[in-house]
């Protein structure tokens, strides 16, 4: 709660700054959704999916994606803590390690964007026809399922930083791997296909 806390405080040191970046996230999630909307009015069906299914689609990997920047932006300063040595600080206190590299700097302010995505998504899933109680049950878990994904694949990303100190270009390919899933995967070709779904 004090490392969340301290981030927190940092963010809103500059409001201007926070500002900036909320409105940058929103303006870059309308623009997405703006060319969903315009790319499934077009041609009425993507890969069999109608528009809602798509936005269905495009909001799930938006929710997964701001929940794991959200909770892991530690990550992205762990090079730097390996670099000065001030790793080795964190090695001697009495809070788990991983928990702290992994959960260090929580991003307050993807928390203040995640609230209108859960509001869409409860919409957009309301508009799904066909929806049936142990299709929420398996969509929930497979949410659940994605976020251990990406703890997984954060830890393993930390792990390759102490052996290499190269962190930056790990999450970079990760970042272009999953936003590959702001599509139906039946989009891309087969050895594509394969590759992101497995």
């Amino acid at each position: 709660m004090f490392l969340s806390l301290n981030s927190f405080k940092s963010f809103f040191s500059s409001r201007f700054g926070a500002a900036l970046f909320l409105v940058g996230k929103f303006i870059r999630f309308i623009f997405y959704l703006a060319f969903l909307l315009l790319l499934t009015s077009k041609t009425k069906l993507l890969a069999g999916y109608n528009l809602w299914e798509v936005t269905l689609f495009y909001l799930t990997f938006n929710f997964i994606d701001v929940v794991t920047q959200m909770l892991f932006r530690s990550v992205y300063q762990f090079r730097q803590r390996i670099i000065s040595g001030n790793f080795d600080l964190l090695l001697v206190k009495p809070v788990n390690v991983l928990f702290r590299v992994l959960f260090g700097w929580t991003d307050i302010l993807d928390l203040l964007t995640l609230l209108p995505f859960i509001f869409v998504l409860f919409y957009t899933g309301s508009k799904i026809a066909n929806i049936t109680p142990v299709g929420v049950i398996l969509y929930f878990l497979l949410i659940i399922n994605s976020l251990m994904i990406a703890v997984s694949f954060h830890i393993v990303v930390l792990a390759l930083g102490i052996l290499t100190t190269e962190i930056d270009h790990a999450i970079m390919i990760y970042r272009d791997i999953t936003g590959m899933g702001k599509f139906p995967i039946d989009i891309y070709g087969e050895p594509l296909r394969s590759f992101v779904t497995f």
